[in-house]
């Protein structure tokens, strides 16, 4: 028995040695020619060698860490195992989307954090090797029951809770606003960190579990929620349509030529194909001075994009140090490696046109930190007397978005918060509309696509549960004598 247990302790050792296997990624001077995908995924030895580190905890904190519980250490032995197919069924017990919180779930934040390993285990590389490469079997889908669910928004969210109601027996209908479907996932991410063939399979995967779909469907316009419950009998609806209004800065020249909002900007490029210009008939003029005003991982997608366009120099504007920049560190590196500038301490004041109409600069004032505030983060200072003219020809304002207010104004008794967001309940989604849920950056506000994939499940749950409380509930009634109903 000692010997087992030194046999184990030397085996951990080298474990804790061992050096994290990095994912290859193209050469900058190169991608910044394309829009192919930057990071390159593991080989098969890569994928094995890194899942060779993992300490295979008895009690393992980076499930924990997980929002949606992915049983990290058992697919990680699996994959160990060489059953790359077992590894890919167990991810999706609880990730219906694995090939893209593989890609941009920020792990580091989250169960890479709670990795005990010196230098964590790159999950998010392995997950993503298990998604692109293994096979799922059947999914173990239950008897239908009869109900249906209306799913407003084809995004994380919404995808995630129509496959787990799918899987528990539920006939569910996604509507889409949309031409296409996937939601930010389609129209926000960059073709260059999420390619678009990765979205359409996953899509499709959710497709094979019976749930149906249709595009070009504006919930509140084409139908109202109350259509959904009352016309067409959805036994519940749920919300997930996301956060596509743009905030602005309110300061003078938003509206001259050369102004874009992130979501726009994106947009055109993603969606409407603006990337593949002439071959797509979206082109996007960008100038050869580009600001980006913000600094989270949809300024560093408007920088990057940028100078895949053509632009000759991309500056970030951010009124913070670099230090306390919320992108992903990876953004933040790629970016740089790039040629994208961090122009940190600067505050927007004025965005400066021509006589035609067109941007020449903005005008921008330094700042200084403060003592920290709500945010954890330091805040900033404006330094009297510092104000200076930045010579742009294009600003991309990306200081993030809240939701669309459609629904809300058309669906009565639905309340809202100050910020545009469904009051709702944080374990349910229950909004305070009976059988209406809620979930994603529509019930939170801008956020990652796994706390959009965690609400989508917590939602799926408690829209089962309530489904089968009814049914039993009318089954009662229908039993008693009529005196007693």
């Amino acid at each position: 028995m000692s010997e087992e247990r030194e046999k184990n302790r030397q085996q951990r050792k080298q474990k804790l040695k061992k050096k994290r296997t990095h994912m290859s990624v193209q050469e900058s001077r190169e991608r910044i020619r394309n829009f192919n995908e930057v990071a390159l995924g593991y080989t098969d030895k890569e994928a094995l060698e890194e899942a060779s580190r993992c300490l295979k905890c008895k009690k393992p904190r980076c499930v924990k860490g997980c929002p949606v519980n992915v049983q990290i250490p058992e697919f990680i032995q699996k994959l160990l195992e060489n059953d790359i197919n077992g590894a890919k069924d167990i991810i999706l017990c609880t990730n219906s989307l694995p090939a893209i919180t593989g890609r941009v779930c920020p792990q580091e934040n989250q169960c890479q954090e709670f990795c005990i390993h010196p230098n964590a285990i790159s999950i998010g590389n392995l997950e993503r090797f298990v998604a692109d490469y293994g096979e799922s079997g059947d999914r173990n889908i239950s008897s239908e029951l009869g109900s249906k669910v209306a799913v407003v928004g084809s995004g994380p969210s919404g995808l995630t809770c129509a496959a787990e109601l799918a899987i528990l027996g539920h006939k569910v209908t996604v509507y889409e606003a949309l031409h296409e479907y996937g939601g930010v996932l389609t129209y926000g991410i960059p073709e260059f960190r999420m390619p678009k063939s990765v979205v359409n399979d996953e899509v499709k995967s959710v497709m094979a579990l019976g749930v149906t779909f249709e595009k070009d469907a504006l919930i509140g316009r084409t139908i109202t929620v109350d259509e959904l419950l009352e016309k067409y009998n959805f036994n519940a609806v749920y919300v997930a349509s996301g956060a596509g209004t743009p905030n602005f800065l309110g300061i003078s020249g938003e509206n001259l030529n050369g102004v874009f909002s992130a979501n726009e900007f994106l947009t055109r490029v993603n969606l409407l194909k603006g990337y593949m210009f002439p071959d797509y008939d979206t082109p996007v003029t960008i100038g050869e001075k580009v600001a980006v005003v913000g600094a989270g991982n949809v300024a560093m997608d408007c920088a990057r994009t940028s100078l895949r366009l053509g632009a000759r120099e991309v500056d970030i504007i951010y009124r913070r140090s670099e230090g306390e920049i919320p992108a992903r560190l990876e953004e933040i590196i790629h970016a740089k490696e790039e040629g994208v500038v961090i122009g940190e301490l600067t505050l927007p004041l004025e965005i400066i046109g021509d006589n035609k109409g067109n941007v020449v600069g903005l005008k921008c004032m330094k700042m200084d930190l403060g003592e920290k505030d709500a945010s954890g983060r330091r805040r900033p200072i404006p330094i009297p007397e510092t104000e200076f003219i930045f010579p742009v020809d294009t600003v991309i304002i990306a200081i993030g978005q809240r939701p669309n207010q459609l629904i809300a104004q058309t669906t009565g008794g639905l309340e809202t918060t100050k910020w545009g967001t469904f009051v709702h309940d944080e374990e349910t989604g229950a909004t305070t509309r009976e059988r209406i849920f809620c979930g994603g950056d529509v019930a939170t506000g801008a956020a990652t696509v796994i706390l959009a994939m965690e609400a989508g499940r917590k939602a799926a749950k408690a829209i089962h549960n309530m489904i089968l409380e009814r049914d039993l509930n009318q089954t009662v009634l229908k039993d008693l004598p009529k005196e007693d109903r």
